[in-house]
């Protein structure tokens, strides 16, 4: 399915949620990779505010593309932010949603 880009130019990111491993299952603990470089994902929350109206994201980043110091409440510039739909089946029945996924995330002004 293609992805599409999404413009952030005026908007306000700030980290909602610390970022966390994405596994790809949670029982036996397996890390999710990135396909093409190999490096670990991980998911971080984000609040993003435009146009008077924010909404939180899970968005999927590289552990390459995150800094160590990433803390809830601070302001950072969104690097790549695409979204993805999805569908899937499992046991019969049919899901389906909107992934992100982003090449990285930088505290603002560094």
């Amino acid at each position: 399915m293609p992805s599409f880009k999404i413009d952030l130019s005026t908007a306000v990111v700030f980290v909602a949620t610390a970022p966390t491993p994405k596994l790809v299952s949670k029982q036996t603990g397996e890390r999710a990779m990135d396909r093409e470089t190999g490096a670990n994902l991980s998911t971080v929350g984000l609040l993003i505010s435009d146009e008077g109206e924010g909404n939180l994201y899970q968005v999927t980043i590289p552990e390459t593309g995150l800094p160590e110091n990433l803390t809830p409440g601070m302001p950072v510039t969104v690097i790549g932010l695409k979204a993805r739909d999805w569908e899937n089946t499992f046991n019969g029945q049919t899901r389906h949603g909107i992934s992100f996924r982003a090449v990285a995330v930088t505290p603002l002004g560094a």
